[in-house]
């Protein structure tokens, strides 16, 4: 017969660090708040649509009683991997892109899991998700005594700080749910003031459209004054978890999510020339792999025109010529914003041969803008 105490202790002999237990039910105190942040157009977009699939497990597993809530701490130390000295500009790499793709390894963990269960107990029904899932899975981290909310929206934990993956698994077994943990945030606010784009607010407010997280991963046109504030961002943000008081002392995370050398901090020009197949390569196992290499493309050039390097200039200007629209947009970008008077000379000269009028429109618009 499978119990609880079974479930725990084979989840840390497969190296699950944090488990919790949450009864399943319609999660109506959610709802108000998810359609506030629907009508303020706060929600990513990334998330499942349906708000009542997001509160309702019901929705997704029609006998569901029990979810067991998964954390994986992934923090890495820079100090514990191995980096080459670069002479250029690189970029930064949000550490939840470190190493292994997360999606695949708490999928693996879960997967292991769910088969031991189901070993004991062969009428168990489940499904499990990571960030993927209907389910809003911060709340369930609550709910099951993973963590508490931090000021930042991020579930912290007393061992790892916030830097914890999230899967849950929704099941047909009936096992004592956990309580909640109560807040330990000492609201210092270092999150919310140190947020770059003004993301975050107060009482726990956030605005995901704002967060360079997701501006990093967006396919939709960012705003100038956006781009300016991303930094050398390339895809995600540690910014209000690196600020966090509460992530100073922590535990380390898994050894999956050690990077690769230079994977965490690439050369931004040398990521401006990888092929397809190069990209595949280098971040095919990683999770920021599935927004492609155009994508990162573009990033780079965010991060180029945030430098500060005249030097970079002249490497840019060969991507005016990009067979991408989206390239050539965000380059011209890069180049009037590194240096006005050079940059207008370089756009001037191009906008005689460019054939593009969306590329035309924008060159016009980042004059009138910059200048």
């Amino acid at each position: 017969m499978i119990t609880k105490g079974k479930i725990i202790k084979y989840s840390k002999e497969i190296g699950i660090d944090l488990i919790g237990f949450v009864k399943a039910e319609v999660f109506k105190e959610l709802r108000d708040m998810l359609k506030k942040r629907e009508e303020k157009n706060y929600l990513s977009g990334f998330e499942e649509k349906s708000i009542e699939k997001r509160i309702n497990p019901y929705l997704t597993l029609e006998n569901v009683e029990t979810i067991i809530v998964i954390g994986i701490p992934y923090f890495i130390d820079e100090a514990d991997i191995e980096q080459s000295k670069s002479c250029g500009n690189v970029g930064n790499i949000s550490r939840s892109s470190w190493g292994k793709d997360y999606h695949i390894v708490l999928k693996e963990k879960m997967k292991s899991l769910t088969e031991y269960i189901a070993a004991e107990d062969p009428d168990f029904k489940y499904k499990y998700f990571t960030d993927t899932g209907p389910l809003v899975d911060r709340y369930l981290a609550y709910r099951a005594g993973i963590g508490w909310y931090g000021r930042n929206n991020c579930i912290i934990s007393y061992d790892y700080g916030s830097w914890i993956f999230i899967g849950y698994i929704l099941c047909n077994l009936k096992i004592k749910p956990d309580d909640s943990l109560k807040t330990r945030c000492i609201n210092c606010n270092k999150c919310i003031n140190s947020c770059p784009t003004g993301a975050l607010m107060k009482n726990n407010i956030y605005n995901s459209k704002l967060c360079i997280s997701y501006l990093t991963q967006t396919k939709e046109d960012i705003k100038y004054e956006l781009r300016e504030k991303m930094g050398n961002s390339l895809y995600g943000c540690d910014i209000c978890q690196l600020v966090c008081p509460h992530n100073r002392k922590r535990l380390a995370g898994n050894k999956d999510f050690i990077p690769k050398k230079n994977s965490s901090k690439p050369d931004l020009l040398d990521l401006l020339k990888l092929s397809n197949e190069q990209f595949k390569k280098e971040f095919g196992d990683t999770a920021l792999a599935w927004r492609g290499n155009r994508i990162m493309k573009r990033n780079a050039l965010i991060a180029l025109g945030n430098c500060g390097s005249q030097e970079v200039i002249d490497h840019l200007v060969e991507y005016l010529n990009n067979p991408s629209i989206m390239i050539k947009k965000y380059c011209a970008w890069a180049i009037i914003r590194l240096n006005k008077d050079k940059g207008k000379k370089i756009l001037n000269e191009h906008l005689k041969k460019e054939k593009e009028r969306e590329v035309i429109d924008e060159i016009l618009k980042l004059y009138k803008y910059y200048l």
